[in-house]
Formats: structure tokens, sequence, C-alpha cells
């Protein structure tokens, strides 16, 4: 494919998108399905322009003085893209699968005007009702976290050290030139490209598949770390989904004690099984939930464990650069049923910590009210918990010259893109009484 049906075919599927309100991998699956003859180059481009757009989608709405899909596209193109409008113009020229050119008046909208005019909520890439929650979240700091969410991710992975070591890994991998984490321990980085560039599929490496590594951002790799799990110790994960933490807390263990995987829904925990036998997990028990009673796999475990984590169901803000189009489908009533799930996730799973042991709570959001305000209201309602410092934890584990993470009190930590070059975590930590 020419370029000209590159854009053609993002505008196509950015309307699907907005009119259906799709997540943009369907949408581009379905059409990659219906057009068949387009290659993985012509694939990705696409991806990059659609997921491009929805990423900096209010400030280039901004700029092209319109949602219309195609102005999208071309400002785009213009803004972020750094093509040059004459040309690309040239370029499309002729081809009769290219949308219409861009007119003269439009271009002049689309170069003459400068962000640093635009409302600060625009500048920051997020819809106006979310402007005071992340004012209030990382003060003068809030319009910075909101573009860092705005922008690509790279490609993270965690080293299994259960099977290699991170030289190991890193070494099979020269070619696709991967870089050693910033922060986690144990992570490689292939940084994201611009343009149509394209991320390698890395699962097709000899390396992934013997179980080598996993595809893992590097955030959630340090909330894994942040866990602290001891080897002997009895774990449970207890919204373990399909296992990324639980793999990442079985290798820090080395193997030795035993971690509980548990998630209501067995549809997302599924994937797991055949994770732990590529990562060679040996002291991994899956809990499937049963069909009455989703708690009694569990009930042998109550007042047992020596760690509970909860990466609990969340607004998933954390992960916009990934999943883009969420930011603009997030609602207050959305968020809203979110704190409840978190709030009864968090008193089910406090069960089944001992005496002396810890519950730690996690979640790929970077709103307070779904991480500071539920921590503080768990630990007001339950006085045998108290809060506990994360960030001492931080600093044995990490030092004090790696980047550092938002925390309002030194005992929970936040990470961010644009503080930690992460995706958004939160974790804090609490103590139950002996």
């Amino acid at each position: 494919m020419r370029l000209g049906g590159q854009i053609s075919a993002a505008i196509e599927v950015i309307a699907e998108v907005e009119g259906r309100g799709r997540p943009i991998a369907q949408a581009l699956k379905d059409w990659g399905n219906s057009h068949r003859f387009a290659g993985s180059a012509d694939r990705a481009a696409i991806g990059n322009l659609v997921y491009d757009v929805f990423r900096k989608k209010r400030s280039l709405s901004w700029f092209a003085g319109s949602d219309d899909p195609r102005k999208l596209v071309f400002a785009l193109l213009l803004r972020d893209w750094k093509m040059d409008a004459a040309r690309l113009n040239e370029t499309l020229s002729g081809d009769k699968f290219a949308p219409e050119l861009l007119s003269d008046d439009e271009i002049d909208e689309l170069l003459s005007k400068n962000l640093t005019e635009a409302p600060l909520v625009v500048q920051a890439d997020l819809p106006d009702w979310l402007e005071q929650a992340f004012e209030n979240a990382f003060d003068e700091e809030w319009v910075n976290e909101g573009r860092g969410l705005s922008e690509r991710p790279a490609l993270d992975m965690r080293v299994n050290t259960l099977k290699a070591s991170r030289e190991k890994v890193e070494k099979a991998l020269s070619r696709l030139k991967p870089i050693k984490t910033p922060i986690a321990l144990n992570g490689l980085r292939i940084k994201a490209g611009n343009g149509t560039r394209r991320l390698p599929n890395v699962q097709a490496e000899e390396g992934y598949q013997k179980g080598w590594f996993e595809i893992q951002d590097e955030g959630s790799q340090i909330a894994a770390e942040l866990v602290f799990a001891q080897p002997g110790e009895q774990v449970l994960d207890y919204c373990a989904g399909a296992g990324g933490k639980t793999l990442a807390l079985s290798a820090g263990m080395e193997n030795k004690g035993q971690i509980h995987a548990f998630d209501v829904d067995r549809n997302r925990l599924a994937p797991i099984y055949e994770r732990i036998k590529r990562a060679g997990c040996r002291n991994v028990q899956v809990h499937s939930p049963g069909e009455e009673d989703v708690a009694q796999a569990l009930r042998p475990l109550i007042g047992r464990m020596s760690r509970v984590v909860v990466d609990a169901p969340c607004s998933g803000s954390g992960t916009w650069r990934r999943h883009p189009e969420a930011k603009w489908k997030l609602t207050q009533d959305a968020l809203d049923q979110r704190v409840e799930e978190q709030n009864g996730v968090l008193e089910e799973a406090s069960l089944y910590v001992k005496p002396g042991g810890y519950l730690i709570y996690i979640t790929c959001s970077i709103l307070s009210i779904e991480n500071e305000e539920r921590l503080f209201q768990f630990a007001e309602s339950n006085p045998e918990y108290e809060i506990v410092s994360l960030g001492e934890v931080w600093q044995d584990i990490y030092g004090f010259e790696k980047p550092k993470p938002w925390s309002i009190d030194f005992n929970s930590i936040t990470l961010t893109p644009a503080s930690t070059g992460t995706d958004g975590f939160f974790a804090g930590v609490l103590w139950r009484a002996e």
C-alpha cells in the first residue's frame, strides 16, 4: 500500500472506533481480516496512525478545529510526525486511494496555532472532567503528566531469572538493540519509535519460546518487586489475571515457597497455565473459582498468607498510552463503580492475611480516588491494619539514584510515564497486627 491508502484506512478505523465504541485493537484486527492484501508493514503504519490519533486526540482536535477523522490524521502527520504539508499533498496527488488533499485554508489552520495558547487541559490531552483530579494529584506538574500518558510506550520485557540472566537475553536479542530498564532489576527495553516505525514481534524469538523472558511493562515489574516476597513464604495473588505478576513473584522467590494464583474470572485466568509451564514456575498453584461460590477454592487459605497481592480492577488510566481510546470513554459513573469494586476486593482479600502478614494494594491507575483514598479508607475501617512505608522498600531495592516515583507521604508510591518512564501504577502496603 502507498501512504494514501494507509491514511484512508486509518481514517476508516478511527471512524469505526468512534462510531461504535470499539477497542482499537479489535477494529484494526477486523480491518486486516477484510483487507488481506495489506502487508505487515502496512498494518503497522495504519496502527501507528490510529493509536497516535487517540493518544493526542484532544490537542489534535484543537489544531484541526474539528473531531473529523480525516482532519485528525492530517493534524497528526503535520504536527506530530513533522511531515511537510506541500510534500505530503504532492505524495498523495494522483493516488486514487488517498483521502481528499489538504486545502490551503486547512494547512494554515493546522500550522498557525501554538499549543501553548490552548487551554491547559488541551495541552495535557485530557477530558475536561479529569482536569481537577490531575491537578490534585500532580500539582504544577499535572499538564506534563497528562502529556506523558499521550506518548508512545516502549516495549518492555522481564527476564525470567529462573531460566536466564539479563545479560544472556540481552545478547540473544542484540540485533533488536535492547537496553536495560532504568529501574526494574531484570528488565530490558526496546525504545518506541516514531512515524511508521514498528516494534519487533519478540514473541517469535527463540528466547521467548523457551521462557527466558516475558513481555511486561517496567511499571508492572517494579510493582511485583515492591511486593518484596521472600523465598519460602506463602503468597496469594488474589487478582492474578493472566499471571504477569505471578510469574514475576515466582522468579523473585526462586521457586521456593508457594504462590496461590486466583482470579474471580476464569477467562482472565486461562492463559496462566501455559505461561507457568513455559516459565518453569514450580511454586505456583492456580485456584480456579467455583461455579457457585467463587471463593470456595480459597477457604483453606484464610488467615494463612504471608502476603496477599491485590492488583485491583481499576480505570486503567495508567495504561492510556497502550489503550488510548479508554481515556475518552471513561466516565464518572464508571469510575465510581470501580471504587466500589476496589473497596470490596480489599475487604475480601484481607481475610487471607495472617497476623504479621502484609496486604499489598496495586492498581494500574494514577487517580488518587482509586489509590491513596482507598488505602486510607480501608485502614480507617480495619484498625488491625496499618499503612507501612513502601518508600523505604523502594530505597532498599533501588537506592537513591534512579528516577523517583510520586508519593504524598513516602508510604505509597505512584509510577507514571513522565516521572519514571513506565506505565502508571500505584502500590501501597498494609501490615496486619499480630
